[in-house]
C-alpha cells in the first residue's frame, strides 16, 4: 500500500473523482444534487471516443464535451424551470445516459489510438508530473476561486443558504440552478474524456458508482448536504480519502459490490455527523 507506484496510481485513480467532485460542491451548496454524473462521464467517452475515431481529435473532444451540454441543459431545465426535484430528474437522466451509450456500442468498447488524445487526457506526463493530477489540481484551483472569490460563488451558496432570502436580495436563483447542473454534466463529460484517455478506450461503464464517490468525497471535505456551505479544498481531500479507501479495499482482495456497500456506508456516516453539527 505505501509503495510509491501505489500511491501515484491513487493520485491518478482518484482524479477524476475528483474533477467530478468539485463540480459537485456547487450543485450541493445551492441545495440539489446529480446523480447523473457517471451515466454522463460513460456517455461521454463513448460518443468522444467514436468521434475520435471518425473525424479527428477536435470533433472527439467536441463530441465528449457536446455530452455534458445537452444533459446538463435539459437538467437545469427541469429542475431550475420546470419545478422538478434534481434527484429525479438526474436519477433519471442516469439511466438513459447509461442506456444510450450501451445502444450506440451494443454493449462493446470503442479503442481509442490517437496518441495525442491519450496524452492529453490520462497518460500523458509533463515531466515527472502526470498529465492527471495536472486535471486534478487545475480543478480545485478553479473551483475555489469560483466559489470563493467571485460574485457567482456567493450567489450559489446563498441560493443553497436560503432561496427565498436570495430571491428577496435580487439573486435570480432559477438562474444559479440551472449553471450549477449545467457545469456538472460538462465536468462529468470532461471526466468522461479522462476516463477514456487513462484506459484508452470509450465504454458505457466508465464512470459506473461515481456519483457516490462524488458525493462521498464532497461531504467528506466538509459542505452542507443541506446548501449553503462549501469547501472546495475539503473536496480535495476527501476525494483522496475516499480514493485511499478504495484503493485499500482493491489490496485487500474485497469485490466490487462490497466496496459499494462501504462507500454508501461512508455516506450515511458522514452526513449524519453533518447533521448534528
Amino acid at each position: 500500500f505505501l509503495q510509491s507506484n501505489n500511491l501515484l496510481n491513487i493520485f491518478r485513480q482518484t482524479a477524476t473523482i475528483t474533477v467530478m467532485a468539485v463540480a459537485m460542491t456547487f450543485v450541493i451548496s445551492a441545495a440539489e444534487i446529480d446523480l447523473s454524473i457517471g451515466g454522463v462521464a460513460g456517455l461521454a467517452s463513448v460518443v468522444g471516443a467514436i468521434m475520435l475515431r471518425d473525424h479527428g481529435l477536435i470533433q472527439g473532444i467536441l463530441g465528449g464535451l457536446a455530452i455534458g451540454f445537452v444533459v446538463g441543459s435539459l437538467n437545469g431545465l427541469l429542475v431550475a424551470h420546470v419545478g422538478i426535484p434534481s434527484f429525479l430528474v438526474t436519477l433519471g437522466m442516469q439511466g438513459v445516459a447509461i442506456g444510450f451509450a450501451a445502444l450506440v456500442t451494443n454493449y462493446y468498447p470503442i479503442p481509442i489510438l490517437n496518441d495525442t488524445f491519450n496524452a492529453i487526457f490520462g497518460s500523458g506526463t509533463i515531466g515527472w508530473f502526470p498529465g492527471l493530477l495536472l486535471w486534478s489540481f487545475t480543478a480545485v484551483i478553479i473551483g475555489w476561486i469560483t466559489l470563493t472569490k467571485t460574485t457567482f460563488g456567493r450567489r450559489v451558496l446563498a441560493t443553497g443558504g436560503n432561496r427565498d432570502a436570495a430571491e428577496f436580495n435580487g439573486i435570480n436563483t432559477k438562474n444559479v440552478k440551472f449553471k450549477v447542473m449545467l457545469i456538472s454534466s460538462v465536468v462529468a463529460s470532461i471526466a468522461g474524456l479522462l476516463y477514456a484517455g487513462r484506459l484508452q478506450t470509450g465504454r458505457y461503464e466508465w464512470g459506473a458508482g461515481d456519483e457516490l464517490s462524488a458525493i462521498a468525497a464532497v461531504i467528506l471535505g466538509g459542505t452542507s448536504l443541506f446548501g449553503g456551505r462549501g469547501r472546495i479544498i475539503g473536496t480535495f481531500f476527501g476525494a483522496l480519502l475516499v480514493g485511499l479507501i478504495n484503493n485499500g479495499l482493491i489490496l485487500a482482495g474485497l469485490p466490487v459490490s462490497q466496496q459499494q456497500i462501504v462507500r454508501g456506508l461512508i455516506i450515511i456516516l458522514a452526513v449524519a455527523l453533518a447533521k448534528k453539527k
